[in-house]
C-alpha cells in the first residue's frame, strides 16, 4: 500500500462541505465513475458489498423523482398540521434541491447476500450491518467528490419514501433506498465547525 500523508488525508475531510447550490456544468461520465469506484472500496459486513447505486444526469427523471417525493413530503407535513405556507416552501426546497442538482447518486442497499438467522434479533442486526456498509460506501463517495473538487450533499429523504423512490425509478424490489448525494461544481462556500473531540470521547 502506499503511504499517504496523515495530514493529507485529514486536510480532505476537514476541507470537504456539505454542498446543496450547484453551477450548471455536467460531471464527466470519468469522474462519476471514479466516484463510484471509490465506493466500491467501502468496508463492509462479511464483505457482502450490500451497496447498489442509481445514477441520475437526466432532467425528466429527477424531475420526476422530485416531484413524487414531494408529494410525499406534502402529505407528511400536511398530516403533521404545518401551516400551507411552510409545507409549500418545505416542498419546493426539496424539488429545488432534488432537480437542480447536475448529478444524483441514489444509494440503496439490499439484504440479499446478508446472512438469514432464524430469529428476528440476529436478521435485524444484519438489516443495520448491511446499512452501516453502505454508509460508509457513501462516505467513500463524498470524500472522492471532493477530491475532484466537487461538491456534495448527503440527503436522507429517500428513507422516509423509499416505496415512492423504488416506484418512481422502477428498481428491482429488493433495492431499498437509504438516501441520495447530490453533486456538481459547487455554486456557493459554505464554513463548518466541529464540537471538541473531548466532548464526544471517552477513554477506558
Amino acid at each position: 500500500m502506499t503511504a499517504m500523508k496523515a495530514s493529507d488525508v485529514l486536510a480532505l475531510m476537514r476541507e470537504r462541505r456539505s454542498l446543496r447550490r450547484y453551477q450548471r456544468r455536467s460531471v464527466p461520465r470519468g469522474w462519476i465513475r471514479q466516484i463510484l469506484e471509490g465506493a466500491v472500496w467501502a468496508p463492509s459486513a462479511h464483505n457482502r458489498q450490500p451497496w447498489r447505486f442509481v445514477i441520475l444526469e437526466g432532467a425528466a427523471v429527477k424531475e420526476k423523482l422530485a416531484r413524487e417525493m414531494g408529494g410525499r413530503l406534502r402529505a407528511d407535513l400536511m398530516a403533521d398540521g404545518m401551516s400551507q405556507d411552510l409545507i409549500d416552501r418545505d416542498v419546493g426546497r426539496s424539488y429545488d434541491r432534488i432537480s437542480g442538482a447536475p448529478l444524483i447518486i441514489l444509494i440503496c442497499m439490499t439484504l440479499a447476500d446478508m446472512d438469514v438467522y432464524a430469529d428476528a434479533r440476529r436478521n435485524a442486526h444484519e438489516r443495520t450491518m448491511a446499512a452501516q456498509s453502505t454508509a460508509m460506501a457513501g462516505q467513500n463517495m463524498m470524500l472522492m467528490a471532493a477530491s475532484l473538487g466537487l461538491g456534495a450533499c448527503w440527503m436522507c429523504a429517500p428513507l422516509f419514501c423509499p416505496d415512492v423512490v423504488r416506484q418512481a425509478l422502477d428498481l428491482p424490489d429488493d433495492w431499498i433506498p437509504q438516501g441520495m448525494l447530490t453533486v456538481g461544481f459547487a455554486a456557493q462556500t459554505r464554513d463548518k465547525s466541529r464540537q471538541a473531540l473531548e466532548t464526544r470521547t471517552l477513554w477506558r
